[in-house]
């Protein structure tokens, strides 16, 4: 599958209507993004069971500005609806692989357990969050 350009308009329903998403915020001006964008291209024509996406932080300030994005190239992906991996900079092939057969490889089960704890101890606490972070391996 190639990869999609998606808006803020966009973005939720991707994440939410597809099991596993990665994203990708770049912009036209910056050298590592473009030198990464080839990577990414090629490694998504073999993850036919992937959405490979793609925000333009220029045309989509507001959207990377929600998802915290500070540093670009940055790659997020969710799996279920939960953001399980962030981090920016731009990947090598090998890399990137790494990154969506861990996703895949997921126990999903402990993942949403372990938002559910999140959020219930936020509650309890007082305050709130999103829970949205896997533990650490």
């Amino acid at each position: 599958m190639a990869t999609v350009d998606i808006t803020g308009e966009q973005f939720a329903s991707t994440v939410e209507d597809n099991d596993i998403v990665l994203v990708d915020f770049w912009a036209e001006w910056c050298g590592p993004c473009k030198q990464f964008g080839p990577t990414y291209a090629a490694v998504s024509e073999k993850h036919q069971d992937v959405v490979f996406s793609k925000v333009d932080t220029e045309a989509e300030q507001q959207l990377a500005a929600e998802a915290g994005i500070t540093s670009i190239p940055t790659l997020m992906a969710f799996r279920e609806k939960v953001l399980v991996f962030s981090q920016p900079g731009a990947l090598n092939a090998q890399q990137l692989e790494q990154v969506v057969d861990a996703v895949k490889a997921l126990d999903m089960e402990e993942v949403h357990a372990h938002v559910a704890r999140s959020q219930a101890e936020a509650s309890a606490a007082g305050g709130k969050q999103d829970g949205s972070q896997i533990p650490e391996a």
